[in-house]
């Protein structure tokens, strides 16, 4: 394993790029990237629909949801795959396919994290924002939704990490990612498939675990924060109480 790292770490970080196209380590967590950057405000969106006193807004964003968590993202990543080049007319690529499916997929679970991050916000919250008169909007844009997203952060990024992995299928459809870069390594030796797909799964649990402890530690953080503005909104709450 050592011999074909050094000999193809390239590969496996970049894939053929700058002489070809971005691939491996690199296009895999560009992918998940842009996922998740764009899954993340139609995720917000189906959330707020989920929660709506309207009840066409929120069956409506129930059916989505159901729908598309219980397909398989294979079945998704097919289907974007014949049906983009029929509406928009002109051939997609299969990076851009991988994106649009992973988008939908990762949209309808993201928005159930955020949806139990709302609903975790205390509800007195939401009563005295309108009796202050802000409007139903403009109290969920700002008091209660940038409280459930900084409470679910660590629930996202865990999605994030998922992601990552899911990126993995696209190699059915030939997007140069880091099973598709192990798999023209194994092209080029022929004899040591056991080694080379060892070497994928040893860098996917590298890449996961190293962000599975960051995301530890933010979730550490975050309590840790929540903890010592709680014990100081207390004490500053006894001195009132003392100093009347």
């Amino acid at each position: 394993m050592i011999e074909i790292l050094t000999q193809y770490w390239q590969t496996f970080l970049v894939g053929q790029y700058p002489q070809g196209p971005l691939g491996g380590v690199a296009m895999t967590i560009l992918i998940a990237v842009l996922c998740l950057a764009a899954s993340l405000p139609i995720a917000l969106l189906i959330a707020i629909c989920r929660i709506s006193p309207f009840g066409v807004l929120r069956w409506s964003a129930f059916a989505v949801v159901q729908f598309v968590r219980g397909m398989p993202l294979l079945m998704l990543i097919f289907w974007a795959y014949f049906l983009l080049p029929v509406l928009t007319h002109v051939t997609v690529s299969g990076v851009v396919t991988l994106i649009f499916a992973l988008v939908v997929y990762q949209a309808a679970y993201l928005s159930e994290v955020i949806r139990s991050g709302i609903e975790a916000i205390p509800r007195g919250q939401f009563e005295a924002a309108r009796a202050l008169g802000l409007g139903y909007m403009t109290t969920l844009r700002r008091v209660i939704v940038p409280q459930a997203v900084y409470n679910v952060l660590p629930s996202m990024l865990s999605e994030f990490i998922s992601t990552i992995k899911e990126t993995s299928l696209g190699y059915v459809i030939g997007v140069q990612e880091l099973t598709f870069a192990a798999n023209q390594v194994n092209s080029q030796l022929l004899t040591r498939p056991l080694q080379v797909y060892l070497l994928l799964a040893a860098t996917y649990f590298v890449i996961c675990f190293v962000l599975t402890r960051s995301v530890r530690y933010l979730e550490v953080s975050l309590i840790r924060r929540r903890t010592a503005r709680s014990a100081f909104l207390h004490t500053r709450v006894l001195s009132t109480i003392a100093g009347d």
